[in-house]
């Protein structure tokens, strides 16, 4: 009874999670899309998309747990193949966006007006995600969910995101000359983006794959 009582209050736990995420996420997306485009800035407007895909991920985990009756017994296998997929194939197809972004904009050799609001959206950023992750984390370890883990790593690499975003912004402000800064600092944005991608697609698609999230210990 206990366990059961503990599993459901973690699930709920897990729910609340992403429903903080996807509201802060909303309005943080929209905000560095708007001032990504307002400003010319490639890696602003990618980590808006990329917010707007916490959002997406947020929302699987919600999706996840809709309806699930015993809560107590564990997360259901084929939904969580389901959801963790469908997080990596966010993941990938944000990355291939932001690199093709950055490759024109380095081609045109255009560079933003300025990356004050990136700098302000990227501290902002900081002091949100780095909670958020260590709180999806132990979720996932508690619930054994893939879905939830994986969660934890968009709010994770949200947070090294962040810290990118803000030095790009740092490197540009100090030196406006390095015009190709925002256009480096969005590429590395994808390199972070997609390599999370493909490893959580692989381990979506993986024979083995049991629904857990391997972050136990």
């Amino acid at each position: 009874m206990g366990g059961s009582t503990t599993a459901q209050r973690w699930v709920s736990r897990a729910q609340w999670l992403a429903g903080f995420t996807i509201a802060y996420n909303l309005l943080e997306g929209v905000v560095a899309i708007g001032f990504g485009l307002e400003e010319g800035s490639i890696s602003l407007a990618g980590f808006g998309m990329d917010s707007l895909i916490e959002v997406a991920s947020a929302g699987l985990v919600l999706w996840r747990f809709r309806g699930e009756q015993a809560r107590g017994e564990g997360p259901a296998k084929e939904r969580e193949r389901r959801a963790t997929l469908g997080i990596g194939v966010l993941f990938v197809l944000l990355a291939t966006g932001v690199v093709l972004g950055a490759a024109l904009q380095l081609a045109a050799g255009e560079h933003p007006r300025t990356t004050v609001p990136g700098a302000v959206v990227a501290a902002v950023s900081l002091a949100f995600m780095g909670w958020l992750w260590r709180a999806k984390k132990r979720a996932g370890e508690v619930l054994d969910s893939a879905t939830v883990a994986k969660d934890a790593g968009c709010s994770l690499a949200c947070f090294q995101l962040s810290a990118v975003l803000l030095a790009g912004s740092l490197v540009f402000w100090l030196a406006p000359a390095l015009w190709w800064a925002d256009a480096v600092a969005a590429v590395v944005l994808a390199l972070f983006i997609g390599r999370e991608g493909v490893e959580t697609v692989r381990a979506a698609r993986h024979e083995d794959f049991d629904g857990g999230c391997g972050c136990g210990g």
